[in-house]
């Protein structure tokens, strides 16, 4: 089972959502880098359920971190971050062991581990998990911000409603790290609308979600197989619920005309930049030292309370299901916090390669 990601910086998830607890492991952090831990609260409380269009399971998330900091700053050594369940209600899926949910990994999940894995609450593969990672991200934005490098995420799109995408990189970030629903412009309400309207017909909604990335300089990334688009997608569709990711224009692009598309240089302040930013940031899989700009395709959350067609895997037979228990209608707002951790994980290892592992406390510029 393959639950480790990254080359120079390097995380590992363990847990399931109704066990004992999860946790993350971070390794390849060099020593020296300030830990906050109220930095680390405010991003776990980005992704923790607070209103009526979130789950109403209540985890505190009293992370406790047991290695690899001393005195508030890394050590170098790994970082292992333990996170305990306290809210769980495992009765809620006893039912649901032989009737697999649909687009959930209970069916698949059964088939490879043989019916031994843990099936409550989704077991390893459920959101749960994020929690871990998010605390694990956190400590990679600390160090990231040594450097001046920077990420948001918001809510381009979610039932409908469309946020206005990314002006100011820099200004917009610093805008959505202040706001506890991340969109942009004034379009909270209408979202809000959308996903609990999903609800209220027992249902959910998906959306896309925007980030950008500042302050990496160029030449970060490697070509072909460990692109900065390929690293960043790799651990992306690790978020459950992730279905496509795009860079700059993405898809548009195919309708552009070359001429439209390129990304024309020019020296602005005595440092090349772009006019525009089609390409994301990114040509030939390196950074060109513009920001890095992609979106995330999010899918509607599975666990939805109307009845469902599905199978009994003990009887061999069709049959149908009810998800009871504690689900969001939409999980776009809570997983904005999950996108820029893992972004930050994926950075700090790029940069590492790149640079060393030393270079966030050297205090030189990049």
């Amino acid at each position: 089972m393959k639950n480790t990601f990254g080359s120079s910086v390097a995380i590992t998830v363990f847990g399931e959502s109704h066990g004992e607890a999860i946790g993350a492991v971070i390794d390849g952090i060099c020593p020296g880098i300030t830990v906050d831990y109220g930095y680390i609260d405010s991003q776990l409380a980005k992704r923790r359920p607070s209103s009526s269009i979130d789950t109403a399971r209540a985890e505190k998330d009293e992370y406790k971190i047991v290695s690899g900091v001393f005195n508030g700053k890394t050590t170098g050594t790994p970082i292992a971050i333990i996170i305990p369940n306290t809210d769980t209600r495992s009765k809620d899926y006893s039912k649901l062991k032989d009737t697999p949910r649909p687009s959930h990994a209970d069916y698949s999940a059964r088939i490879k581990y043989h019916g031994y894995e843990d099936y409550r609450g989704g077991g390893h593969f459920s959101g749960r998990i994020t929690a871990a990672i998010v605390a694990a991200g956190a400590i990679c934005q600390m160090a990231l911000k040594e450097l001046g490098i920077t990420i948001g995420t918001h809510i381009l799109k979610c039932g409908g409603v469309y946020d206005r995408p990314f002006e100011n990189y820099s200004c917009d970030i610093a805008l959505l790290n202040n706001k506890k629903f991340p969109v942009l412009s004034d379009v909270e309400e209408k979202m809000t609308e959308a996903i609990l309207k999903a609800k209220s017909e027992r249902n959910s909604v998906g959306g896309i979600l925007q980030t950008a990335i500042c302050g990496v300089p160029a030449g970060v990334g490697e070509p072909w197989f460990d692109s900065v688009e390929g690293i960043l997608s790799h651990a992306l569709f690790g978020i459950g619920g992730v279905k496509g990711v795009e860079f700059g224009a993405g898809f548009g692009i195919a309708d552009m005309l070359g001429s439209q598309a390129n990304d024309e240089f020019t020296y602005e302040n005595g440092k090349i930049t772009t006019k525009t930013n089609n390409n994301g940031g990114i040509n030939g899989g390196i950074t060109n030292g513009m920001p890095i700009v992609f979106n995330c395709a999010v899918k509607p959350t599975p666990s939805i309370s109307m009845e469902q067609n599905t199978v009994d895997l003990q009887s061999g037979e069709n049959t149908s299901l009810v998800i009871e228990g504690r689900h969001d209608p939409a999980i776009v707002r809570r997983a904005c916090a999950v996108v820029d951790s893992v972004s930050a994980i994926c950075i700090c290892d790029m940069i590492a390669q790149r640079f060393g592992t030393d270079v966030f406390t050297r205090g030189e510029k990049i």
